[in-house]
This record gives structure tokens, C-alpha cells and sequence, in this order.
């Protein structure tokens, strides 16, 4: 995608930004020539691993150790910037149902701090990174998610006459990334142990991280304010992966079934039958516009005039499931050779 316009000469923050998403983004962003790129990231481990990483423009890269729950320390990194890509967040859903006031302080808390930083600092743009399960949520992160997607979204309307626009992204499972299903099973079965599974009929969305990319660089490019941007995206059944891992690696491992962990779903959504009426297609996206634009009519989304609402009833990881066969083709053509040597 062409984002030389857009990044050219500017100064991006990413919260969240030493995660798997982050290195990504970095990666892509340094492409199109920024003025900087500031990796905003409580973890400095993973600060000195992307300094290793990129040593090479080190000039342009700033890594900034803080926490989206210290506001202060956020609103000075944010100074001078022109877009921010809140991508900072705790994940682990097993985890969260155990924890819910720290997911509460990082995801809900963190995502105000981060808007009303932007908002003093005048940003021009501003993009969350959110998740399928966001939608209709089931357990603790999603609905902390849910409520991040409603906090950007409202505040693009009671900003005032602040320039800042504030959309999201909503994707599901980046194969590759840190803490996917890949690695997982494929640590049981490089240890000849039984694999887990938790449901036989258990869907899931594919994303690559370039795709995960692509799809925030497009919220970018086009947002307005007040959407949400999904990725038309592959699914795939949790069994059928399971067997693509173990027929790549010669595996005879048992499956064991385990049983559903607390907050999964058997199947994810992407849009809920209540966004449907207003969500349009777009390129290869859905974009889920703003309800409370509908009542205040301050913004026209010119980038969909003529564009045509989507028919679906829903999206769900369940009607979008790959047989076994393309989806071998799919995982193939995206070279997983890393974690399957």
C-alpha cells in the first residue's frame, strides 16, 4: 500500500510497541520514511531486543519505556506526534478472568489515558488495535475491549473542535504472532506430548501480521473518525490446523480433549447482528460506522458514498471456515517454515 503521504516525514507513537504487532509495524513504517517512530513499551527487554533489531535506524526509532496507565508519563511521549496506534494491552484472556481490576487499569483506563493525551497534544490521528473479541463479548478482555472500541468512538464526538480522529481496527488470531495457537501445539508435539483441545468444533479468524498491518494502515489512510475496521479474513477449524501441524512435522501425537477455558467462545464474531445496518464494504474490508454519527451528523464518510451495506446477518469465524484443503494451501503459501522446523 501506498503511504508515503500519510507517514512521510511524521511522527508516529505505538503503544504497546515492542510486541509482535509493534515489531511489525515498525518494520513496515520505517518503508515510507517517517520523520520518527516512538515505541512506547513498559517491558525494556523487549526495548533493548528492538533496538537490536533495528539498529540500523536508530536515528529515527526512539524507545520510551512507560506504561499506558501513567498518564503523565504518556502525554510527554505523545508531544510533537502526529499519529498514534494504541496497540498496548493484556491479552491472555485465562489469565484476565483472574485479574479482572488489571485489565480493567491497562485496557479501559489506559485507552482514556491515551485519548485524552492525544486530545492535549492535538494528534491528527488516532487508531486502537482491538479484537474479534470485542464483539458480543463473552469474557473479560473482550469486554474491556468492547468498551476501548466505545470510549475511541464516543470521543470522536464530544471532542469538541479538537482535529484528533479516532477509529479502530478489529481483527482476529495473528497466526505467527507470539502466544498463537502455532507455537503452542507445536511445543507438544516437538515434546511428543498430547495436544490440548479444548473443542472439536472450535472456528477461529486467520490474519498474517501483514495483513494485520495493511488493515491499520488503511484505518489511517481513510479514517474519519468514529469507525471500525474489519479485514474480510479465512477461518479455519482448531481441529484441521491441529492436523496440518502434525502432518508437517510427521507428528502420530494423541489429541486430548481438555474442555473449554474460561471466557473462550466455540465460534468468534467480527460483526454482531446488531452492526450489520451500518456497516458498509470497502475495498477488502467491513466498515462498521459510527451510531451515534447517525444522530449527529457531523461526518459523512465520503470514502463510502456509493458504497453498499454488507448482506451479511452476521460475521462469523463459522461461515467463513476454510476446507482442509485450501486452508493447507492458505498456511503454505504463508510460509510457517519458522515455527514448524
Amino acid at each position: 500500500m501506498d503511504m508515503k503521504h500519510e507517514l512521510k516525514g511524521k511522527t508516529i507513537l505505538i503503544t504497546g510497541g515492542t510486541g509482535f504487532l509493534g515489531r511489525n509495524l515498525v518494520a513496515e513504517i520505517l518503508k515510507h520514511k517517517p520523520k520518527s517512530i516512538r515505541v512506547f513499551s513498559r517491558d525494556e527487554v523487549k526495548h533493548h531486543i528492538l533496538q537490536e533489531k533495528f539498529i540500523r535506524h536508530k536515528d529515527v526509532i526512539r524507545t520510551l519505556i512507560g506504561d499506558v496507565r501513567d498518564y503523565e508519563r504518556l502525554e510527554r511521549a505523545m508531544r510533537g506526534c502526529d499519529i498514534v496506534i494504541h496497540a498496548a494491552a493484556l491479552k491472555r484472556i485465562d489469565m484476565i478472568e483472574y485479574n479482572v481490576d488489571e485489565s480493567i487499569k491497562t485496557n479501559i483506563l489506559g485507552s482514556l489515558n491515551v485519548i485524552r493525551a492525544a486530545l492535549i497534544n492535538k494528534v491528527d490521528k488516532v487508531i486502537l488495535v482491538s479484537s474479534d473479541k470485542a464483539c458480543s463479548p463473552v469474557n473479560t478482555y473482550g469486554a474491556c475491549k468492547f468498551v476501548a472500541e466505545r470510549i475511541f468512538v464516543e470521543n470522536n464526538f464530544s471532542k469538541g473542535n479538537a482535529k484528533t480522529t479516532f477509529s479502530c481496527v478489529r481483527y482476529g488470531n495473528v497466526l505467527q504472532s507470539t502466544g498463537s495457537v502455532i507455537p503452542f501445539f507445536l511445543s507438544k508435539i516437538k515434546n511428543n506430548e498430547d495436544i490440548p483441545l479444548t473443542n472439536p468444533d472450535m472456528t477461529r479468524f486467520i490474519i498474517t501480521p501483514n495483513h494485520a498491518v495493511e488493515l491499520i494502515f488503511n484505518a489511517i489512510k481513510y479514517g474519519e473518525g468514529g469507525e471500525i475496521f474489519i479485514p474480510r479474513l479465512p477461518a479455519f477449524k482448531i481441529t484441521d490446523l491441529i492436523n496440518y501441524l502434525k502432518e508437517k512435522n510427521n507428528s502420530n501425537n494423541k489429541v486430548k480433549l481438555v474442555g473449554i477455558r474460561p471466557g473462550e467462545k466455540i465460534h468468534e464474531l467480527m460483526i454482531n447482528s446488531s452492526e450489520v445496518s451500518r456497516t458498509f464494504e470497502f475495498q477488502n474490508m467491513y466498515v462498521i460506522t459510527s451510531q451515534i454519527q447517525k444522530y449527529l451528523d457531523r461526518i459523512n464518510y465520503n470514502y463510502l458514498k456509493n458504497k453498499k451495506r454488507t448482506g451479511l446477518e452476521e460475521y462469523s469465524s463459522n461461515d467463513a471456515v476454510l476446507p482442509y484443503d485450501k486452508l493447507k494451501r492458505y498456511l503454505d503459501s504463508i510460509d510457517l517454515e519458522k515455527w514448524i522446523k
